[in-house]
């Protein structure tokens, strides 16, 4: 991932994302906050790399776990859509495992989920992944990892969590946000009723840059 350095990731939400100022409007959506990266951010992209992670090429049992698809729109502080800019994310499997060489847990990995994905925004600034509903594993609360790639920016990383998730009071990262501004780092996942896509979850990411 260009720009994300393994220092970049240790800083975390210090300097991940440098925004450049912008008057003080009435009108201007709160900036998503930053979050860390973490310490498993995919060392070697997975070879099927798009954006369902619940199948891998060459696997004919898809993931487990509970399918979601979640959508949204990237907007920039003034409420303009952000089009053709990658967004990436990652998180862990049903077992609460990551595909990573750093995750010791004995857990097994699930063989169906592809753990990362990206996509670009489309001309209406919306992004689309088909995952499964984040899990949680020992000391963290259910989450998925989200970078985004602005154009002549560095890259900016947060974290998704589920709102109305018990664990997240006591998760150390969700904590460090403010709690005025948690509803900007949590989505609703909601029921479907349907088998293929159990939930879905909408939620926009909002840049603190003004694009000129």
């Amino acid at each position: 991932m260009a720009g994300l350095t393994r220092r970049g990731f240790l800083l975390g939400g210090a300097g991940l994302l440098a925004t450049r100022a912008v008057p003080a409007l009435a009108d201007t959506l709160q900036p998503t906050p930053r979050q860390t990266a973490g310490p498993f951010y995919p060392i070697e992209k997975p070879f099927d790399d798009d954006s369902d992670l619940t199948r891998v090429a060459g696997q004919k049992i898809p993931a487990r776990g509970h399918i979601t698809e979640l959508s949204g729109r990237l907007l920039d502080r003034n409420g303009r859509t952000l089009n053709g800019l990658r967004i990436e994310i990652w998180q862990c499997d049903v077992n609460g495992r990551y595909r990573h060489p750093r995750d010791s847990r004995e857990a097994p990995i699930d063989p169906g989920f592809q753990g990362f994905g990206h996509t670009l925004t489309d001309t209406r600034g919306r992004y689309r992944f088909r995952t499964i509903r984040p899990m949680p594993y020992p000391g963290r609360t259910p989450h998925i990892h989200v970078a985004v790639m602005p154009q002549g920016e560095p890259p900016f990383v947060t974290q998704l969590y589920v709102a109305g998730e018990p664990r997240n009071t006591q998760d150390f990262l969700y904590r460090r946000v403010p709690e005025a501004q948690r509803q900007l780092v949590t989505a609703e996942f909601k029921p479907t009723g349907m088998t293929d896509v159990e939930l879905t979850a909408e939620w926009d990411i909002v840049l603190g840059i003004t694009p000129a």
